[in-house]
C-alpha cells in the first residue's frame, strides 16, 4: 500500500518496487509450478492473489511520480480484491464451507466504502487509514485459518499464520496512527507495515509452495498405501502396520489376534451380475469392516476379495466375537446390483499369535482356518490351529 507521500527513513518508493517486482515473481513461480498439473482453484486463487498483490505495489511506486488523485482509490480498491482473493485462496485450500457468505459480502462492502470515500474526495491519510483497517481485518482472517486448532496442523502452517498475524497487527497499528493524525507514530507505523509486508512476501510465497508440496507429498503417501476402491489400508500397508502390532504386543506383552477374510461365492457375483455389482460388494464389505470394529482394530485389503484384519490386545475369544460380529453385520447389508439386491456373507479364520510366531505364520494358520471355513459351509467364523511347536 502507498498513499502518503511524506518521506520514510527506508525510502518507501524503493521498497515498493523490490515489493512489487518479488510478488509477480512469486506468482510466475506458481504458473510454472501449476503448468501442466492437475487444476486446482485454491492455487489459481492464491496465484492471481500475489499478481494482484505485486501490481499494487507497483502502482503505488508509480504513482510517485504520476500524481494522479484518482490512483488513490484505485490503488486501495486493488488491494482489498487481491487480500480477499488470497483468503479465499486459503479457504479452498483448507476446505472451509461457507466462507462465500462471509467473505463476498464483506468484500463488497468494503470496496463500496473506499470506492465512494475516494470519489468523494477523502483525505489520503484517512483513505489509508480505511485500506489499512481492511487488509488487517482480512490478514486477521487468514491467520485465523491457518492457527485455528487442528491436530493435522503442521508446524509450516503455523509459522505461516504467525507471519499473517504479525502483518496484521502492524497494518492494523498504521491504520490506527494514521487516523489519530500522529505523524512521527505514523512514520513509524507505515514502516513497519511495509517491513511486515516483505516479511509476508517471503514467508507465505515460499511457505504457500511448500504447503502445496507438503499436500502433494500426502496424497502421494496416501494413494501408495491405499486401496483405491475399497479406502483400506493395501496389502504393503496392511502388513507394514500388523508388523508393527505385533512388535508393539511382543514389547508389551499383549495378546493380538489376526484374521484372514473372504467374501463367499465372490466370483459369482461377478458372473451374475457384473464386476460393477462385484466392486460393489468390496465397498460395502469394507465400510461395514469399518462400522464394526473398534477404532484401534485395523482391516485391509489383501486383494481380489480377501481381507485380513489386526485386533490389538484381543484374546482369542474376543477375537472370535469381533469375527462374528463382522460376519452378521455382512449379512444384514445389502450390495446394489442391476436386478434384485443381494445379501453377501463372508468367511472368516481367526489365530491369536504365540509368543514369538513370526506374522507370516500366523497369517498362514489363518489362512487355513479361512480354508476350513469356507469348506465347512461359507458364512462362518473358524479358529486357527495352535502353532506347531519344536521337538
Amino acid at each position: 500500500m502507498r498513499f502518503a507521500e511524506e518521506r520514510s527513513v527506508i525510502d518507501i518508493p524503493s521498497f515498493l518496487l523490490a515489493l512489487g517486482l518479488g510478488n509477480v515473481a512469486f506468482a510466475v513461480l506458481m504458473a510454472g509450478y501449476t503448468h501442466g498439473a492437475a487444476p486446482s482453484p485454491g492455487l489459481r486463487l492464491w496465484m492471481w492473489a500475489r499478481f494482484g498483490m505485486g501490481l499494487c505495489q507497483l502502482l503505488g511506486w508509480v504513482r510517485v511520480y504520476l500524481a494522479v488523485p484518482a490512483l488513490n482509490g484505485i490503488e486501495g480498491a486493488g488491494w482489498i480484491l487481491t487480500v480477499a482473493l488470497e483468503i479465499a485462496a486459503y479457504c479452498i485450500f483448507f476446505g472451509l464451507e461457507r466462507w462465500r457468505r462471509v467473505l463476498l459480502p464483506v468484500c463488497a462492502l468494503a470496496l463500496a466504502i473506499v470506492l465512494a470515500a475516494g470519489s468523494a474526495g477523502a483525505p489520503v491519510g484517512y483513505l489509508t487509514a480505511l485500506v489499512a483497517g481492511v487488509v488487517a481485518l482480512f490478514a486477521a482472517g487468514m491467520a485465523w485459518i491457518l492457527l485455528r486448532p487442528s491436530r493435522r496442523a503442521s508446524l509450516l502452517q503455523r509459522i505461516i499464520g504467525a507471519n499473517d498475524a504479525l502483518f496484521a497487527v502492524s497494518v492494523a497499528w498504521w491504520a490506527a496512527s494514521s487516523l489519530a493524525g500522529d505523524a512521527p507514530l505514523g512514520k513509524q507505523a507505515q514502516e513497519t507495515a511495509y517491513l511486515a509486508g516483505y516479511l509476508l512476501m517471503i514467508v507465505n510465497g515460499f511457505g504457500f509452495l511448500l504447503l502445496c508440496k507438503q499436500k502433494d507429498d500426502a496424497e502421494m503417501a496416501r494413494m501408495a498405501t491405499t486401496d483405491c476402491l475399497t479406502g483400506l489400508p493395501n496389502r504393503h500397508a496392511f502388513l507394514e502396520r500388523a508388523e508393527g502390532a505385533r512388535q508393539a504386543a511382543l514389547r508389551q506383552r499383549q495378546p493380538l489376534a489376526l484374521a484372514m477374510m473372504d467374501i463367499d461365492h465372490f466370483k459369482q457375483i461377478n458372473d451374475r451380475f457384473g464386476h460393477a455389482s462385484g466392486d460393489e460388494a468390496l465397498t460395502v464389505f469394507a465400510r461395514t469392516a469399518r462400522a464394526t470394529l473398534r477404532s484401534h482394530e485395523m482391516v485391509g485389503r489383501l486383494g481380489g476379495e480377501e481381507f485380513a484384519m489386526v485386533l490389538p490386545n484381543t484374546n482369542l475369544e474376543g477375537a472370535v466375537q469381533a469375527a462374528e460380529r463382522l460376519r452378521l453385520a455382512v449379512r444384514d447389508s445389502t450390495v446394489i446390483t442391476s436386478g434384485t439386491p443381494y445379501t453377501m456373507t463372508v468367511s472368516i479364520g481367526v489365530v491369536v499369535l504365540d509368543p514369538n510366531e513370526e506374522l507370516s505364520a500366523a497369517l498362514a494358520r489363518a489362512d487355513h482356518a479361512l480354508y476350513r471355513a469356507k469348506s465347512g459351509g461359507r458364512d462362518r467364523v473358524e479358529v486357527g490351529q495352535p502353532q506347531a511347536r519344536r521337538a
